[in-house]
């Protein structure tokens, strides 16, 4: 009787199994089948079917000029028929700034937007002063530059430990030092370290809306690509590093916007013609300069208030 169990139970087991080879082994053909006949129908009809879900390390979109095979050419006019703008952006009023860099800019009447700190720029007010009646825009950055704690000099004023209220408080009260030292409001702002929250965990919470509703645009760090300017939202405004690079690198950039009719911001530090840590080579924005005014490349370069102005225009927003 035991025996008649245990072979009953033994025979039951391997009726399973099989069961299960079996539909292991049509769903195998069924997947080859599919595949076969997708092949088959691209090659002799030139369909555009595709299994997407094979095909996507094949069609990841290209940025930055290695991979941009699927970005589309905006219909976006610039004005004067240029092809593409660039904004030259540098943060937190550093000293070679407004001692090397603008005296640069200047000579090439290349305007660009400066997102102060104000505890340095108070160290060179007059010299600021004199960087905005040149044409150059000033725009806000906080009063503390708050951080995500992860990097240590922000540990202590960190944004993962602000809230929407406190750091409202700290961008109103460096809008009113600007105010005081310069006569208007700023328009612009930059997101220190590119950071766009406060808070952590599900009580985090994006700031965004707030430079929305105070600012004409916001600017982050470290993006990938440019600004598409009939699309892009001017309170998130991507900005690509130009600290450390050379002309060539940049040119690379500069080319593929234009291939696409973008907006491309770059963003920067200190300003001087030696290598450092966060330092834009005099060097390469020299030549960014001298390249973007020369009438044949099609460009035009200018602050982010007035690019940004033209682009609200055009798109019908106030």
């Amino acid at each position: 009787m035991n025996y008649m169990i245990t072979n009953f139970i033994l025979n039951n087991f391997k009726l399973k199994m099989k069961i299960k080879r079996l539909k292991l082994l049509g769903a195998c053909i069924l997947f080859t089948g599919i595949i076969f006949t997708n092949t088959q129908c691209q090659k002799s009809k030139g369909s555009n079917l595709n299994l997407s879900f094979l095909h996507d390390t094949k069609e990841l979109p290209r940025i930055n000029n290695t991979k941009h095979n699927s970005q589309q050419i905006t219909d976006f006019k610039w004005p004067d028929g240029k092809k593409m703008a660039i904004s030259l952006t540098f943060d937190d009023a550093r000293l070679t700034q407004i001692d090397k860099g603008i005296p640069l800019l200047d000579k090439y009447d290349v305007k660009a937007t400066f997102y102060v700190s104000p505890k340095p720029m108070m160290e060179r007010l007059e010299g600021w002063k004199q960087a905005q009646r040149n044409g150059h825009d000033i725009g806000n950055h906080t009063l503390s530059h708050p951080c995500t704690g992860n990097f240590a000099f922000s540990r202590n004023n960190a944004l993962e430990d602000r809230t929407l209220k406190s750091l409202k408080t700290e961008i109103d009260s460096a809008n009113v030092l600007i105010k005081e030292a310069f006569g208007v409001l700023p328009v612009s702002f930059a997101y220190p370290c590119g950071n766009t929250f406060v808070g952590r965990g599900i009580n985090t919470k994006s700031y965004v809306p707030l430079i929305a509703s105070q600012f004409e645009t916001g600017r982050k760090w470290y993006d990938e690509g440019p600004n598409d300017p009939s699309f892009c939202d001017l309170s998130q405004l991507t900005g690509l590093e130009l600290d450390g690079k050379s002309f060539d690198e940049i040119l690379k950039l500069i080319e593929s916007a234009k291939k696409n009719g973008q907006w491309l911001v770059l963003v920067g530090h200190e300003m001087n013609d030696e290598e450092g840590q966060l330092t834009s080579l005099l060097s390469t924005i020299e030549a960014i300069c001298q390249y973007a005014t020369d009438p044949a490349n099609g460009i035009w370069i200018d602050n982010i208030h007035n690019i940004a102005s033209f682009i609200k225009e055009q798109r019908g927003e106030k």
